[in-house]
């Protein structure tokens, strides 16, 4: 259930503190469940409290502006709330409380024919994150290093190298970016800022077992769960992984598929690539039954075929973005259509800025505007909305190398929700960010 704040709110801890908070109270929630109408609301549990949590924004402050609370009393300045932030801290944090916070997380509402109560069911409509970024946006030509650019090795500085380097990738809200590092058999983290990376899953040698993981090319999170979602290619699985500190093993949510990409929708629908049966599923997370909704017609070039399809995005009208590598083209299907739309590239492998080259990760912005790593032209690429002839480089397109602004083949790409580019650079054995000027 929830409570409106709107005087003082006393807690009985260790010691009593007063908090001064307009907001909604979360009753009887775990961490991060979703407690509002809004999109990106969640339960933080108040610190020393039970059963207790704060219905709050998740994306106020960036992780590294969260400063712990007072050690032995919990107490936090004025406008601020000592909680529970596992993502961000491993003690609990200062989360700022905004005045307007109760008309920004208003509670999720149960009506019958007679009363409307407020309810403490988790909505389990999953996030999809879409930066709106302005047409004419640029982003810095010499890209950071985030991840990885000590050479190739099994370190946590280092990342996989020669042909079974590091494929794709998912940064957090936090910026914290998670790496299919296929070579050392293992999902990698790292933090904004950090110099070495954490083993988040696998990481055990390649196996089977439900411990180890076996040449993975993809990951994302679920954040309902608060879990990894891996696509375990050679073991020929998707495995959810819990983020729960202690987790051992996953748990297998799909087998016997030759998954290589993957991407969640609305309503935590799971959709997977199968690179050899050229097309893509869709799962209802727990259901082992899919839906197919893109090729599933041999391997082709036709617009109801794909060839060797890879990385996937889905918006938010359900709309499938498959990047059909060996067709060098992008392409979109709708909900229930028979065969996809070209949206990018489809005019023969080769080097001018309407052709791609073996297109790998992919994103899609708030205005339909495309992103796509090429991994045979050394670039990022950017395709407007509904115009295939409109199409400008982003990153790379100086050819093979290891400068700041080169690639040497990128495969995976995603966007930070401050539209930072980030991009899997495979035979540098790096992940570079690019900021957005």
């Amino acid at each position: 259930m929830f409570s409106k704040v709107i005087c003082c709110f006393i807690f009985v801890l260790c010691s009593v503190s007063v908090v001064r908070v307009k907001s909604q109270i979360c009753h009887k929630m775990a961490q991060y469940d979703r407690c509002s109408t809004t999109n990106g609301c969640a339960c933080f549990l108040i610190a020393g409290a039970t059963n207790f949590g704060l219905c709050s924004y998740q994306y106020l402050v960036e992780c590294s502006q969260l400063t712990p609370c007072e050690n032995s009393t919990n107490l936090c300045p004025r406008d601020y709330e000592c909680v529970h932030h596992p993502r961000c801290h491993d003690v609990p944090i200062c989360y700022p409380v905004r005045a307007d916070n109760a008309e920004l997380c208003p509670p999720i509402l149960v009506t019958n024919t007679t009363t409307t109560i407020p309810t403490t069911t988790t909505n389990t409509t999953q996030e999809i994150v879409m930066p709106n970024i302005p047409a004419n946006a640029r982003w810095t030509q010499n890209g950071v290093t985030v991840a990885g650019g000590h050479g190739a090795g099994s370190a946590i500085n280092q990342l996989s190298g020669g042909w079974f380097g590091a494929c794709g990738l998912f940064v957090d809200d936090d910026q914290t970016v998670f790496i299919a590092d296929i070579g050392n058999h293992r999902i990698i983290q790292w933090k904004k800022g950090d110099t070495n990376g954490q083993v988040a899953a696998g990481g055990k040698n390649e196996g089977s077992g439900l411990d180890q993981l076996r040449y993975p090319s993809d990951v994302l999170i679920d954040k309902e769960t608060d879990s990894l979602i891996i696509c375990d290619r050679d073991n020929r699985r998707v495995i959810q992984w819990s983020r729960r500190r202690g987790t051992m093993q996953g748990e297998i949510l799909v087998d016997n598929i030759d998954c290589y990409g993957l991407a969640m929708g609305l309503q935590r629908y799971l959709y997977v690539s199968d690179y050899r049966k050229h097309e893509v599923r869709r799962y209802q997370l727990g259901d082992k039954n899919s839906t197919l909704v893109a090729g599933g017609n041999g391997q082709g070039a036709g617009l109801n075929q794909l060839n060797e399809p890879r990385y996937l995005f889905v918006d938010r009208q359900q709309n499938v973005y498959v990047s059909d590598r060996d067709n060098h083209r992008v392409m979109k299907w709708t909900k229930g259509a028979k065969e996809g739309v070209l949206v990018a590239g489809g005019q023969g492998h080769g080097n001018a800025l309407t052709q791609l080259s073996f297109p790998q990760g992919l994103f899609v912005d708030a205005l339909g505007t495309i992103y796509v790593a090429e991994e045979g032209n050394e670039r990022v690429t950017r395709w407007a909305q509904g115009d295939k002839k409109q199409v400008t480089v982003v990153a790379g397109g100086n050819g093979s190398g290891a400068g700041p602004n080169q690639f040497y083949h990128p495969l995976g790409l995603s966007f930070d929700r401050h539209a930072n580019l980030y991009v899997v650079d495979w035979a540098n054995v790096r992940v570079q960010r690019y900021s957005l000027e």
